[in-house]
């Protein structure tokens, strides 16, 4: 849906309603001025947009020449002249060198703590409400309301509430206590109270006496009467607990201690999401995330909620107050703190057209206006902080290589100028999930070294890339047999190796991607621990619950501690990360069927949500009716996945299309349940089937095997019709 309504301005056709967010919200109270600003947009795009166009035609030609290689000798990957190959072709770099990250004025959260990170879609306003204060979690819910603890016979949650659950939940927190705040003699199961005397924490135990603490400096803080306080505030591993304490409260009246919850430090960042969860494809749409993203530097953003049919409004925490041992006052930060995630440097929009009337980068445009919301938070005009050290976090995915990266650390440069910011105000996370980018990371760290904070792996979109960049090498291996390959194993441990030795503990994170089954916390708790184990401060996880969850894993495992074993590691070998995973054998035609079902079930269950409804994010039953957490990335290996196979006849186009109409049947009964579904059989030409369809029979000339051009078609064609119907029915 193209916003018709434009405004000219600095040699640029604004979008109405983009030009009213800037003049009328974000603007005001800047110290910006309306005509420099215009002006000095039109100059941005005029000196990096024919650079974005150049990199990305470096992109078509660079997989054009490794797609005539693989022609050439499919199936036959000799892998001293596959080097040599890539090499020629200056896909691959240099990348033998030493880089050190020398990033500055970096907050505590991303420089000195390991913990979760949630990642949101920012068109939500009520997730972007509960992410921003999912910095502190209740473990006593967590574990209630999840399979974290067992949920069956007398442990069943059921409709009230079960002591017996109840009992469960507290003895697991005992448990939990005991192992990060250890006694210096008995247990907190023993318990009886909890006081502070002469600045240390007193337990006082049933059958034990008073004791404190093994490490005393664990005790931190409280609120309250010392004698008798409401709170206890306790450090492990750089992350705080918070044990609250009320002996009227239903679950305090019954506690020996009085302990009636535990908080845990949980989300300590969070990422709000411009990209691959959301579904934006016109100016409506990034208005929507540039005022979300501007009210939450702000400090204002609230969402109205409904919970058991009652109606509140949910606004950001305020920091928490407390007392610190020595009596003095102390704050703890009540709320995650931000990055924005924006998209990558392929995709255009028509918010704003340049003076030939051709499109914008998008990516510019997201740097341009999330910056300008973000000076609320950086010229101190903000309700409450996001940063205390004066800078803003952005993520930028989808980078293919250091000329990309350089580009990146540019628009930065350039966004500063515009906004009177000081150089470097504008920090980078690295999303590591396109293979040049993998197999290039010590020299795609140079270019940013001053501003790197953040480096991910994200192992479903670098599948996608995987299957796309060699495409015409052969078929590749089953879905479920890719984590088992030798490339991921050495993109794994690469990205770890790579981000320690140029120095990022203690300046910025090394993250890991995101547990994709909610409901399966008891397997969550179980390997998610993995993560924090191979040297990342952060893991991807998709909700608050799951997030406060997580957090036990960095209790569990001091990561600061394990990258420095991991420092002596030797360092993975780069042909290991560009060996190709093609598959070793024939498979049956029963395992061939079941892939694309599969595969094309995942594809249907998305696209029909985010095409028809505009979600870009969402619990979509697999196949097995299991509920995961689907996104762009999940879409784009499930289609490429299917389009490599298509391509070398492991299954036929007629066996494609079969799959899809039956697999739409099965997507129409898994959303029966939904009033704003639209169902996609019989008919199997509303624009949600044929968008899926189109991700697969025409995915391999999707660039680099991008979702975005296809879903952005069809949803815009909805979004029309969503206009036009009601006029045409009137008349």
């Amino acid at each position: 849906m193209s916003d018709t309504e434009r405004v000219e301005v600095a040699g640029l056709s604004v979008a109405a309603g983009l030009h009213r967010f800037v003049e009328d919200v974000a603007l005001p109270g800047s110290g910006l001025e309306s005509g420099s600003f215009w002006s000095g947009v039109a100059t941005i795009f005029a000196d990096l947009a024919p650079r974005i166009d150049r990199l990305l035609a470096d992109r078509d030609e660079i997989q054009a020449k490794i797609d005539d290689y693989h022609r050439a000798a499919p199936g036959q990957v000799d892998e001293d002249k596959y080097l040599d190959f890539l090499t020629d072709i200056g896909y691959l770099v240099d990348d033998k060198g030493d880089v050190r990250v020398d990033t500055g004025n970096v907050d505590t959260e991303i420089a000195e703590q390991a913990g979760p990170q949630l990642v949101v879609p920012l068109l939500n306003k009520r997730y972007a409400a509960n992410a921003v204060n999912a910095r502190w979690g209740s473990l006593y819910d967590a574990l209630y309301g999840t399979d974290a603890i067992d949920q069956s016979g007398d442990q069943s949650p059921g409709t009230d509430y079960n002591p017996l659950r109840g009992a469960a939940v507290v003895d697991r927190v005992r448990d939990f206590l005991d192992s990060v705040a250890p006694l210096a003699d008995g247990s907190h199961r023993n318990a009886t109270s909890y006081a502070i005397s002469g600045g240390r924490l007193a337990v006082e135990q049933s059958d034990n006496g008073t004791v404190g603490l093994a490490d005393p400096d664990q005790f931190v803080g409280y609120r309250g009467d010392p004698a008798a306080p409401e709170s206890v505030i306790l450090l492990h591993n750089r992350l705080h607990l918070e044990i609250l304490i009320d002996r009227r409260a239903p679950i305090g009246r019954d506690d020996p201690a009085g302990i009636k919850d535990v908080l845990v430090e949980s989300a300590v960042t969070t990422i709000m999401d411009l990209e691959d969860s959301i579904a934006a494809v016109d100016t409506e749409d990034k208005v929507l995330g540039y005022t979300n993203w501007l009210q939450l530097m702000a400090g204002t953003l609230s969402a109205e909620v409904t919970k058991a049919g009652r109606t509140f409004t949910r606004r950001m925490n305020p920091d928490r107050d407390y007392t610190a041992p020595d009596g003095s006052p102390a704050t703890l930060r009540g709320r995650s703190l931000l990055f924005v995630r924006h998209v990558g440097h392929h995709m255009n929009t028509d918010a704003i057209l340049d003076n030939a009337g051709n499109q914008v980068p998008e990516g510019i445009l997201d740097a341009i206006m999330t910056g300008l919301g973000s000076l609320r938070d950086l010229q101190s005009r903000t309700q409450l902080n996001n940063s205390l050290t004066g800078s803003m976090y952005v993520v930028k995915p989808k980078m293919h290589g250091p000329d990309e990266v350089a580009l990146t650390a540019d628009i930065f440069a350039h966004v500063e100028e515009l906004l009177g910011l000081a150089p470097l105000t504008i920090k980078l996370g690295i999303m590591d999930e396109e293979r040049r980018t993998s197999a290039n990371l010590v020299a795609s760290l140079v270019p940013a070294r001053d501003r790197i904070v953040f480096i991910n792996t994200g192992f479903l979109d670098r599948t996608g890339d995987e299957i796309h960049t060699s495409m015409y090498a052969g078929p590749v291996v089953r879905k479920a047999e890719m984590k088992s390959q030798p490339w991921i194993t050495a993109y794994e441990d690469r990205n770890v190796d790579i981000g320690i030795r140029a120095g990022l503990p203690g300046r910025a994170q090394i993250g890991k991607g995101m547990w994709a089954m909610p409901d399966l916390m008891a397997d969550m708790l179980e390997q998610k621990v993995q993560q924090p184990l191979a040297g990342a401060t952060t893991a991807w996880v998709p909700s608050p619950t799951a997030a406060t969850l997580h957090a036990l894993h960095y209790h569990q495992v001091d990561v600061f501690a394990r990258q420095q074993e991991l420092a002596s590691r030797p360092p993975t070998d780069r042909r290991e990360l560009l060996r190709i995973p093609l598959a070793a054998r024939d498979y049956t035609a029963e395992e061939r069927q079941v892939e694309i079902d599969n595969n094309i079930q995942g594809v249907l269950g998305y696209v029909v949500r985010w095409v028809d409804q505009g979600i870009g994010c969402s619990k979509v039953p697999d196949i097995d009716d299991v509920a995961l957490m689907e996104d762009r990335a999940t879409c784009r290996i499930s289609s490429q996945h299917v389009a490599n196979w298509l391509l070398h006849g492991l299954v036929s186009r007629d066996q494609v299309e079969e799959t899809l109409r039956r697999m739409a049947v099965k997507v129409d009964e898994q959303n029966s349940g939904d009033p704003d579904y639209r169902p996609m059989a019989p008919g199997y030409d509303g624009e949600a089937f044929l968008a899926a369809r189109a991700l697969i029979i025409e995915g391999t000339a999707q660039p680099n095997g991008y979702t975005e051009p296809i879903l952005h078609r069809y949803r815009r064609q909805v979004k029309d019709k969503l206009i036009t119907e009601p006029v045409r029915s009137a008349s």
